[in-house]
């Protein structure tokens, strides 16, 4: 819960606000801006937590520009500026904003995302001050603001905006980078700015399930951020498939068409998204698995709260001298980063440092002592956690957040034993020649997908054609070897973070697609099909690959000339909206397009499980 002060009714509130000074009185009253002002309105739209669908947060949008007579929104921003009205107008901005958003009822355990114009900004941080006043009019703590920031229109020097963006912070504001990626000083900002948030823009967001160079690029920048301890948003998501590499990939919060478009009636956003955490649980499979064994290694380190003072914290450190740092969160629970006795030393051991940090004129705040520390969710796979950590020298450990509340400390010595449990487990269900998962996971995964029938999915069976011959002729070895290529092909074709590539046994093998159209599927296996069949040719000797068979003998003894060997593909569409199949079902269908498969020229055959009329 937020520590902000409650409003004590409606009387309260009616009260509040006539005593509020109006951010309109900057401005000409009468004309063409009380015109403007009168017609403007402020749209929200929800930012959620990727894991739950739990809304965070919402940024305000500027709604009715063009109306008011501007070209676009930019043009209006351009237009007060040139006119000097600019901070004026942010905070007619602010004050309209605040109102909607006080009006919500779960608006105390929420973030208002305002986007700041930093022209309007300077060293002496008026406007800062000025939105301090009007917060507690509205009775809204700073440390539920958040403050995006745009490369848009670009500082004069990294360092000046630091300064001025580090005045914003120090007084309880958040910060964020917001449109990352899209202009040439975005690291330079992200680097001076220390900022609590980052705005992935979205076109790095836009197609990146089939962009492999945008999922690279994505994926170094949250992991970059999370090494800061650095929350990613990524905006303009909009479908599913978008969702899925974004979460897979580490993003923190989600913002765009896929969870709400922005709206200007605020009874229309919500406090919890239910399509988001339906799509987050239709995929737990893996990351549940790491859950556990990420809660079972947590210690729960007790924090220190932001507005502690240093007095307390000396004697925080004096009772508990097995500790050498406490985590340290704000007055929602989230964590902010760790408070280091390393750093206190100069104070501790010196005769009259504890009275000098104490003292109320001179001394300094707990938030001056604040290290970042990397951070990550509860949910987030064990291989991205050790990532972010063995990035970072002389780490104390990862912060653990779960829905963006601090929840335990993950040290160095239990991450390696998360990995260690995950690495047996992943053992235990995987084949022990090509490493894939093995029945048990295949099992799993086709029982999820019967289950998750609002879901489009395509599973695809896998068996060789004329191995026994190939494997009598040139031994096992080589038989291992081609069933190796098999499985190389098949782990490129069908990546893991959107596909499941596993092994049957022998020359059998499995594939799932899932949140992906049927004729892109069935492209993906033919390809591979091809692939295998020209790449296998080269484990023959020359004078059987030019004669084109196998000379060799059947069951019964009798002379046959066997084809070179390929791989059959049995496909089955499981569209969404179907009714709820049994896997004796699915197997039945395999066997008999398994039949069809090995008859066809292009050894695929594909059958659907038909949806429900």
């Amino acid at each position: 819960m937020f520590t902000s002060v409650h409003a004590g009714g409606e009387a309260s509130k009616a009260s509040a606000a006539q005593a509020r000074p109006s951010a309109r009185n900057t401005l000409p009253q009468n004309g063409r801006w009380g015109e403007v002002v009168a017609t403007l309105d402020m749209a929200f739209q929800p930012i959620v937590n990727i894991h739950t669908g739990a809304c965070y947060g919402y940024e305000a949008l500027l709604r009715n520009s063009e109306a008011a007579g501007f070209a676009s929104i930019q043009d209006f921003f351009d237009t007060c500026h040139a006119s000097g009205v600019l901070a004026d107008m942010e905070m007619v901005l602010r004050e309209k904003a605040l109102a909607k958003f006080v009006q919500m009822e779960h608006w105390r355990q929420s973030k208002l995302f305002l986007n700041l114009d930093n022209r309007a900004l300077d060293g002496s941080g008026a406007l800062t001050d000025r939105t301090r006043q009007l917060l507690e009019s509205f009775q809204v703590d700073e440390s539920q603001v958040v403050f995006e920031v745009s490369e848009r229109h670009p500082f004069a020097q990294p360092g000046e905006a630091a300064a001025m963006l580090n005045h914003c912070k120090r007084t309880g504001f958040r910060l964020a980078i917001d449109d990352f990626g899209t202009g040439f000083s975005g690291l330079q900002l992200l680097y001076f700015a220390e900022p609590d948030f980052l705005k992935i823009d979205r076109f790095f967001v836009s197609d990146i399930a089939s962009d492999s160079k945008k999922k690279l690029f994505l994926s170094q920048i949250v992991n970059i951020a999370h090494l800061l301890g650095v929350v990613v948003l990524a905006e303009g998501v909009e479908t599913e498939r978008e969702y899925f590499v974004c979460k897979d990939i580490g993003c923190d919060l989600i913002q765009g068409y896929l969870v709400q478009k922005p709206s200007c009636d605020i009874a229309e956003v919500k406090p919890h998204y239910q399509a988001i955490a339906r799509m987050a649980k239709s995929e737990r499979r893996v990351t549940v698995s790491d859950q556990k064994l990420i809660s079972d290694q947590i210690t729960y380190v007790d924090p220190i709260g932001l507005d502690c003072k240093m007095e307390e914290v000396f004697e925080r450190f004096r009772a508990d001298k097995s500790l050498t740092f406490f985590p340290v969160v704000d007055e929602s629970g989230e964590p902010v980063g760790i408070v280091r006795e390393k750093e206190l030393k100069d104070y501790t051991y010196s005769l009259y440092g504890k009275a000098l940090i104490s003292n109320k004129t001179i001394g300094r705040k707990l938030k001056d002592f604040v290290t970042r520390c990397p951070m990550a969710d509860i949910n987030t796979k064990a291989e991205h956690i050790l990532q972010a950590y063995s990035a970072v020298e002389r780490s104390e450990g990862i912060i653990i957040v779960d829905n963006m509340k601090y929840v335990g400390f993950l040290s160095a010595h239990s991450l390696l034993r998360v990995i260690n449990e995950k690495n047996l487990a992943a053992a235990r269900d995987q084949n022990p020649l090509t490493k894939l998962p093995g029945n048990n996971l295949i099992h799993e995964y086709v029982s999820e997908v019967l289950a998750a029938t609002e879901q489009d999915a395509v599973l695809v069976y896998f068996d060789f054609d004329n191995f026994k011959p190939f494997n009598d002729k040139y031994g096992f070895r080589l038989g291992d070897r081609a069933i190796l290529l098999f499985a190389e092909l098949l782990a490129k074709a069908l990546p893991r973070d959107t596909c499941f590539p596993a092994h049957v046994g022998g020359d059998d093998f499995f594939g799932g697609f899932r949140r992906m159209a049927f004729d892109e599927a069935m492209a993906i296996t033919a390809q591979l099909v091809a692939t295998f069949r020209r790449d296998v040719e080269s484990f023959y000797d020359d004078e059987t690959r030019a004669r084109g068979h196998i000379v060799g003998q059947d069951r019964l003894g009798n002379v046959v000339k066997f084809p070179l060997m390929s791989v059959s593909a049995a496909v089955v569409h499981l569209p969404a909206g179907r009714p709820v199949h049994t896997v004796d079902e699915i197997s039945q269908l395999i066997a008999e397009l398994k039949k069809e498969a090995k008859k066809s020229p292009d050894r695929v055959a594909a059958g659907a499980l038909v949806a429900a009329r």
